[in-house]
């Protein structure tokens, strides 16, 4: 029996406004990450990344609360359903949480939440909000309490909720339109059922859609404030007074309707009056209000925008006037706001104190955290976080030396992951975790598959009838030998670094940018030497804005010739020939073309024998052969003569599967000429050269439960066996050893630290730094998620 523990996940956070999370008894921030729940301790001082994902969710994941001073933990999704999760242990490092409970009351996606113990209250976009409070006989069991629609064609974009005085509470609803919702009701505090709910008051002043709205509970009781963000980009400050605390004040509202000091009054219950006025307009922003977070103990107010900015409020002292006395993240670029269709900006934004230490951690159009801490409230220092990709992985693939992985993602980023093994001043780490350290292109086209030439130049494609290769720059060599022990290849051509010029596609080295247009000579060679010392001066591996800027690949090449979006690619082993093949329904595209990286053009003869898309070219080992798989059933294997690099047709098979071909894998030369193919018919099937038929038979067949997607035969032989990974539509990973025999079981991954959904690709890494008996396995998802294994066997 093997041991496989999880090394590292790479997961980017969805763009919602409440998709996020900090406990403060657990050190942990969740997340929603595509339809999982991602959990990462942002203060783990060997920063481990993302430590498990929790499965459940059928859609992606919209909100993610936990209820503080309890161990639950609430999520909601676009499938309509809000789970409560309870935590089983007090770890941190390794947290087991189980579903207790999913409500499936909803008819449409859950758009907004707020939770106080005992109660979740829960939006929905069919413009109903519902009340759930714990049963009173079975503290794991919310019950629906009370429902109601806002307003008519009203939807709950935010929710905050507020427990005034003993078992009254206030609600404030903040949705399309341009009104805060004040709702008021009481709790039985023996049934825990909902009583006197009704509609208190509407607050006005805002001019667009609100999607932000919190409460903070002074010091003094019965004295609060609420805040509210909207999309006309201000913050308007509520403050909220009850019973002997009111105090009458003449109402002036001014003609801009902007500023007015309106008082709303009403009754929560007999013996409690509520009064709300508009305190104080907080402008500055310069886009979509996204998420608005309270200080925990200084009347502090914390803004995340979609311009990229985040700004701290606080009153002055002298003038009582809010003022911004911090501001981080980035100057946002012309024209880059929401107005002109942009989804950039932050999203959410979370702010928790550590130890005397103030943290600030925001999420971002990428899906990347970003951290920042301060101990005096004036200084922030930006820390490592975590990255990963927004939308399916499509493809993974491992520099020939095993050191890194290459990564592409239909989020249009190709990602360069590997081991932090040193520190910057040349001493081992105690313990290794697995970073993004390069984003070698970021594309406009969404990206499919990728394949290393070498240790330092790979090719991509992604739904572009074009392949693009890229080569290394000095600044991604130095930090990979810094902090992963890469030997640099001497080659005197690398440039320094990599930028996109305006309205292009292809990544360029700084210097060729700069000798095309001689008048910006001086600006891009400064912009040029700002990347290179940037990424040379690195202490840790890259954070998420140097990623963005300073870590691209110059482009080399573009190889034309398909007439449709390309599906896969590879490269023989010693780099020489590219072979790939692009979308197709019809004889004339099903082709496989054949590029020669010396010259950068594609051979003369095209390969055609398929009728339909053709999903996966394999190379065997040696590069003697070249295997195709495809939808239309059949697979093929193509004969190289190496004087002149033209193939022939070996042996095409017709009817190997009775449904799609997913994958195909040839086993190490050494095993013999053999190779694997796993199809849409849930099954394996091994087919062996016959020396007297001439032809490749059927030897061994294996079923399983669901469509096997994915297939990895690592490349030596290990003990006269191979080892075999399958991935399957549902994220399952199954590991095999395999003989002339048959299909040997050697593991099968546990389901919590799988996939939750199709597995399109694995790979096994050639390289065995992990120790003895220890190989690395990698995984690429429909789950948004690259993961890397370690398998001890």
């Amino acid at each position: 029996m093997s041991i496989v523990n999880t090394e590292g996940i790479f997961i980017g956070a969805n763009q919602q406004n409440q998709v996020s999370d900090y406990s403060k008894e657990r050190s942990l921030v969740a997340f929603g990450a595509g339809k999982t729940i991602a959990l990462w301790n942002p203060l783990d001082p060997n920063n481990r990344g993302v430590i498990t994902t929790l499965k459940g969710h059928n859609a992606d994941v919209t909100c993610v609360n936990f209820i503080h001073g309890t161990n639950i933990l609430v999520s909601a999704s676009e499938d309509f359903h809000v789970k409560i999760w309870k935590f089983q242990d007090d770890s941190c490092t390794n947290p087991l949480l189980e579903c207790i409970q999913t409500i499936e009351h909803h008819t449409q996606t859950i758009v907004s939440l707020t939770v106080l113990p005992s109660m979740i209250i829960i939006g929905c976009a069919n413009g109903l909000v519902s009340i759930w409070t714990q049963d009173p006989s079975n503290e794991d069991l919310f019950k629906l309490g009370h429902e109601f629609a806002i307003e008519k064609n009203v939807l709950p974009l935010s929710l905050t909720l507020s427990n005034i005085l003993d078992n009254k509470y206030m609600l404030a609803i903040g949705g399309t339109n341009v009104h805060v919702f004040i709702f008021s009701f009481t709790i039985n505090q023996e049934t825990n059922s909902v009583n006197n709910f009704k509609l208190a008051t509407k607050l006005e002043g805002h001019e667009d859609w609100i999607k932000s709205i919190a409460f903070r509970h002074q010091e003094t009781p019965g004295d609060y404030i609420l805040c509210s963000g909207s999309q006309d980009r201000y913050i308007r400050l509520w403050r909220i007074k009850i019973n002997d605390l009111i105090e009458h004040v003449e109402d002036n509202v001014d003609n801009l309707a902007l500023l007015n000091n309106k008082q709303y009054i009403f009754d929560v219950d007999s013996d409690l009056k509520v009064c709300i006025i508009f305190e104080a307009l907080i402008m500055g922003h310069d886009d979509w209000i996204s998420s608005l977070q309270w200080h925990e103990t200084r009347l502090q107010l914390l803004a995340s925008t979609a311009d990229t900015a985040l700004m701290v409020w606080e009153p002055d002292q002298a003038s009582g006037i809010w003022v911004c006395n911090l501001r981080l993240g980035e100057i946002s670029s012309k024209g880059a706001s929401t107005a002109t269709g942009s989804s950039g900006g932050f999203w959410s934004c979370l702010w928790f104190i550590h130890n005397d230490e103030d943290y600030i951690l925001t999420n971002g159009r990428t899906g990347a955290w970003r951290l920042w801490s301060s101990k005096d409230n004036l200084v922030t220092e930006q820390s490592l976080a975590i990255t990963g990709p927004t939308k399916d992985v499509t493809d993974v693939c491992w520099s020939p030396d095993g050191k890194y992985l290459l990564s592409t993602s239909l989020d249009q980023t190709t990602r360069l992951y590997a081991p932090w093994l040193f520190n910057a001043d040349g001493s081992r780490r105690s313990v290794r975790t697995w970073h993004e350290f390069s984003r070698p292109q970021i594309h406009g086209y969404d990206m499919v598959c990728v394949e290393a030439l070498n240790n330092s130049r790979f090719v991509s494609g992604g739904d572009e009838k074009i392949l693009r290769s890229f080569d290394e720059p000095k600044g991604v060599a130095e930090i990979l030998h810094k902090f992963v022990d890469l030997s640099i290849e001497a080659n005197e051509e690398m440039p320094e670094s990599a930028s996109v010029p305006v309205l292009g596609l292809s990544n360029k080295a700084t210097e060729d940018i700069a000798e095309e247009d001689e008048d910006e000579e001086d600006e891009n060679n400064e912009t040029k030497n700002i990347s290179y010392d940037l990424v040379h001066s690195l202490d840790t591996p890259p954070m998420e804005d140097t990623l963005q800027r300073h870590l691209l690949w110059p482009e080399i090449e573009k190889l034309y010739g398909h007439g449709y979006e390309t599906t896969c690619l590879d490269v023989t082993s010693d780099g020489q020939l590219v072979a790939s093949a692009c979308r197709s329904n019809t004889p004339q595209h099903s082709v496989i073309r054949i590029f020669d990286t010396k010259t950068w053009l594609e051979m003369k003869i095209t390969l055609g024998f398929h009728s339909l898309t053709i999903t996966r070219l394999r190379f065997s080992h040696d590069g003697k052969y070249l295997l195709a798989v495809c939808r239309d059933r059949k697979w093929s294997v193509w004969e190289r003569n190496f004087e002149d690099n033209s193939f022939t047709l070996l042996q095409g098979h017709e009817k190997p599967h009775s449904k799609i071909i997913w994958d195909g894998e040839w086993a190490p030369t050494e095993f013999g000429n053999c190779f694997f193919t796993a199809s849409r018919d849930r099954s394996i099937k091994s087919w062996v050269f016959d020396d007297v038929q001439k032809e490749y038979v059927e030897q061994n067949l294996i079923k399983h439960t669901k469509p096997v997607t994915a297939l990895a035969v690592y490349d030596k032989v290990v003990g006269n066996k191979l080892f075999i990974a399958a991935g399957l539509e549902n994220g399952d990973i199954i590991i095999y050893k395999y003989d002339a025999g048959g299909f040997e079981l050697l593991t099968k991954l546990d389901d919590k630290i799988t996939p939750a959904d199709k597995v399109a690709r694995l790979r096994w890494s050639t390289n065995n730094t992990g120790g003895d008996n220890q190989l690395f396995l990698a995984s690429a998802s429909n789950d948004n998620s690259t993961r890397i294994y370690s398998v001890k066997y």
